[in-house]
């Protein structure tokens, strides 16, 4: 299990561009503000959004894309370094004009109507960081297990 103290930083409270797309905005935005590890929150609204599934069995992500707008119930992520760069992991939770529900792993793709973000930097104690590497047991970039 990976365990580390860390504080609380800024909160920086904003709103993206229209038409922008919204996974390389907040990615932006944190290397705008060097933001290197942190919480991103957010809500709003897309013109269309691309989502992601990551299929466990064949280690491999499938993506649906959504034309047309959605509502944003809720955008919930986290910021860390990956290759030495922030990097962004959301999920989104939207909803149709029909009320039907659709979400996953936020994807490149998914451009903005309207979107208002909170981010909470977290500043780890004793100058660690919380880097990604590849784990060879999900196929996947995590956070390491180990206390370094």
């Amino acid at each position: 299990m990976l365990a580390r103290p860390v504080s609380r930083g800024r909160i920086i409270m904003g709103r993206l561009s229209k038409g922008a797309d919204l996974l390389a905005s907040l990615t932006q935005l944190c290397l705008n503000e060097n933001v290197q590890l942190g919480v991103v929150r957010a809500i709003g609204a897309v013109t269309r959004a691309r989502v992601g599934y990551y299929h466990q069995d064949r280690r491999t992500y499938s993506y649906l894309e959504f034309d047309g707008p959605h509502e944003i119930i809720n955008l919930e992520g986290n910021i860390s370094l990956k290759d030495g760069q922030p990097f962004v992991h959301a999920h989104i939770a939207l909803m149709a004009e029909d009320g039907r529900m659709v979400g996953g792993h936020l994807a490149e793709g998914t451009e903005i109507f309207a979107c208002e973000y909170v981010i909470t930097e977290l500043l780890p104690e004793r100058n660690r960081t919380f880097e990604r590497f590849f784990d060879e047991a999900t196929g996947l970039y995590l956070w390491p297990l180990i206390k370094d």
